[in-house]
């Protein structure tokens, strides 16, 4: 009876090595995303604090943060201020829309596969052309 018997599949963990040639769905994209975007939220939040400070402290500290994107700080080229700052816009948007997302399927108890791969790839869309509207703003392109 034994011999007869069908092999059930084994799944276990990838290896480091599969990683690579892994193909994550778009779903798992979306939630290694929301917390690498997270990660980065919190990491960063005292350069946004201090953004926040200055811009709104007095008309001579508005100066001096418009002029951080001029001009740089300190050892700092403006180019670099202004990949940081592109940077947080990317974090703050994934950040946001993967959590509405998250609540939308919540709120609706839309827990389908397609749902999910539909959702994940708006998401994934919407961040990216959000950030890239804003970054060209931010670089000066219009």
């Amino acid at each position: 009876m034994a011999e007869n018997a069908k092999k059930r599949p084994v799944y276990s963990n990838i290896h480091v090595t599969d990683i690579v040639s892994y193909r994550l769905p778009p779903a798992g994209i979306v939630s290694i995303l929301h917390r690498i975007s997270g990660a980065i939220l919190f990491l960063l939040l005292p350069f946004v604090i201090w953004l926040f400070d200055v811009s709104s402290t007095s008309e001579i500290s508005y100066e001096e943060f418009t002029s951080a994107f001029a001009a740089g700080i300190g050892f700092l080229p403006a180019w670099f201020i202004k990949l940081v700052v592109l940077g947080l816009i990317w974090a703050y948007l994934q950040h946001f829309i993967a959590g509405v997302r998250h609540l939308w399927m919540d709120a609706t108890h839309s827990v389908s596969k397609e749902v999910g791969r539909v959702s994940a790839l708006i998401t994934l869309a919407l961040a990216t052309l959000l950030t890239i509207a804003l970054g060209a703003r931010l670089f000066g392109l219009y």
